[in-house]
């Protein structure tokens, strides 16, 4: 059984982006998601410790926003909606204030919806829709690392460890590991 402790699902012709956590205080006892709605939400989330690791809480505050401003009724205003997603993110920032990869997720949003905003023509829409864009790019690359870690990883424990020898040479069994705390991502 694969957990996922972040599950998004992007904006649709019909509907809104949804966002659900995995409680981390429930486990190991119950698997249980709850839904983010807004910044509050996922504030709460990650001041409770609800949600952990370095980069499933930068994710999980990024894609809050994404949600909330899908869901609210923009400026017209480039600029309007760049001040507003960076008072937000300052916001969720101060959930997890010494959270390093929280600190540079904001940082770089800001940086994107900075230069949309200055872009000639730009509207609260575009201003809006690049930020979560971005968002949701946070999470599809979160996933491509963590993929490249389990495999580079696996493969390694394979050809460097007597367990893994022998699995390989015997063709037969599981090899079970347990992995701990993959924090941060640059």
């Amino acid at each position: 059984m694969v957990l996922q402790a972040i599950q998004y699902q992007p904006a649709t012709t019909s509907s809104v982006p949804s966002l659900e956590i995995l409680d981390q205080l429930a486990l190991p006892h119950r698997s249980t998601y709850f839904h983010i709605y807004n910044c509050e939400d996922a504030h709460t989330a990650i001041k409770q410790m609800r949600v952990r690791g370095a980069p499933a809480i930068a994710i999980v505050a990024a894609l809050a926003l994404a949600v909330e401003i899908s869901r609210r009724k923009l400026p017209s205003e480039a600029d309007d909606v760049r001040a507003l997603v960076s008072e937000r993110l300052d916001y969720l920032k101060t959930s997890r204030p010494t959270a390093v990869n929280l600190a540079d997720a904001v940082g770089k949003l800001k940086i994107v919806v900075k230069r949309e905003a200055l872009d000639q023509g730009a509207t609260g829409y575009s201003v809006a829709e690049k930020y979560v864009l971005a968002a949701e790019a946070m999470l599809v690359h979160d996933v491509e690392d963590n993929e490249a870690i389990g495999r580079h990883g696996a493969k390694w424990i394979q050809d460097h460890t007597v367990a893994g020898r022998r699995r390989s040479r015997e063709k037969s069994g599981e090899l079970k590991i347990l992995t701990h705390c993959n924090t941060g991502w640059a």
